[in-house]
């Protein structure tokens, strides 16, 4: 699918995780999943909207196929162009999470456009618990040029598919976390000439995740296309020096119960999160974000936005859109459509209902 045609395009992250998988049994017991954390997180102060419970698809299980057919049907309904699995190769071959996209390319359904990010991070046992160690679970790791091309080749049956969106015909390829990938000059040459190559294209459009503008010369550095600025990131949603400061103190000496989240009036998003200027530039590729609430994962360590409601949603939207729509490069990415146990998801909830969903097609209608 061709993402330049002079219309908005919102891609939204997708988390493939909301299924059983032998190395989450392992590490965490049997059937867990990310709802395990979900379904027992607990409101930490006053008017704090937790648990979340989602509405239309339940606490659904990945493994039936007609639940991603359902929410593919609902992000049609908010007007979302298509869906960017994170994508995990931690090297040699080794994958997790990939049952979803691989169904969905076997079988021809959900019929909704998608692209690949590749989530190149390690995995920690603390990501998923606030009482947990810095026990490694899973290392990402770079062995070299066969990796290189054994990563490509697995990828190659969905860059060909008709679906795989692509922007001036390259297949878009978000790396997260570029700065980690001391060899990432060489990943990009050798896919672009792969590409080719396999008669794929004249190359791929990368893109990267970046937690700050001044990163984003790096990138271009390193060869590739555009950056995705984190907003969450970028607007105070992590805390300060001596706010983590604190938060290890107390994790050492057993005082966890105490204080609370970091809290972050969503507002502040619509006031700062972006200008003309940043929006400028077409290799820039601005990000939304609808709501944030880390501490299922994080309990008091984690960082809620407060009075993210659709209708504070809707009014971002209505400052950002604009500025997208008079650029050449009209993509937009919406972090994201089920990230739950962030607190960070656009599915109908019981508190919300579909009023996310709503507040985006509501605002797209104006650039159709």
């Amino acid at each position: 699918m061709e993402l330049n045609d002079g219309k908005i395009k919102v891609i939204a992250y997708y988390l493939p995780q909301f299924h059983p998988f032998k190395e989450n049994d392992e590490w965490w017991g049997p059937g867990f999943t990310e709802w395990t954390n979900v379904g027992k997180a607990i409101p930490l102060f006053k008017g704090h909207y937790q648990p979340k419970v989602p509405l239309d698809l339940g606490y659904y299980d990945l493994r039936v196929q007609n639940v991603a057919i359902q929410q593919a049907e609902l992000a049609k309904e908010a007007g979302v162009t298509g869906f960017c699995y994170w994508h995990y190769w931690f090297g040699n071959g080794r994958k997790l999470l990939e049952m979803p996209a691989e169904r969905m390319l076997q079988s021809g359904q959900p019929d909704f456009p998608f692209c690949f990010a590749w989530a190149n991070h390690s995995w920690w046992r603390k990501s998923w618990s606030p009482n947990g160690s810095s026990e490694l679970l899973i290392e990402q790791q770079y062995p070299g040029l066969k990796d290189i091309d054994d990563h490509f080749y697995y990828c190659l049956p969905f860059f060909k598919d008709e679906r795989y969106m692509r922007y001036n015909g390259k297949p878009l390829f978000l790396i997260y976390k570029h700065l980690d990938y001391a060899n990432i000059n060489q990943f990009i040459k050798r896919w672009n000439e792969l590409a080719r190559k396999e008669g794929l294209s004249d190359g791929f459009y990368f893109l990267t995740g970046l937690i700050a503008f001044d990163l984003f010369s790096d990138a271009i550095k390193h060869g590739l296309d555009g950056g995705i600025i984190d907003v969450n990131a970028r607007l105070g949603g992590a805390p300060s020096f001596f706010k983590r400061a604190i938060g290890f103190i107390k994790r050492k000496i057993g005082f966890a119960n105490f204080g609370l989240p970091h809290r972050i009036d969503y507002l502040n998003l619509i006031d700062t999160a972006w200008s003309n200027k940043d929006l400028d530039r077409n290799d820039i590729i601005p990000q939304i974000m609808p709501n944030w609430d880390h501490t299922p994962r994080s309990g008091k360590f984690g960082n809620v936005y407060l009075n993210a409601t659709p209708k504070n949603f809707g009014r971002m939207l209505a400052k950002i859109l604009p500025m997208v729509n008079k650029k050449d490069n009209k993509l937009l990415v919406l972090k994201s459509w089920n990230e739950w146990g962030e607190g960070n998801y656009m599915e109908p909830d019981i508190k919300y209902g579909h009023g996310f969903i709503e507040a985006l097609a509501n605002q797209l209608k104006k650039y159709q």
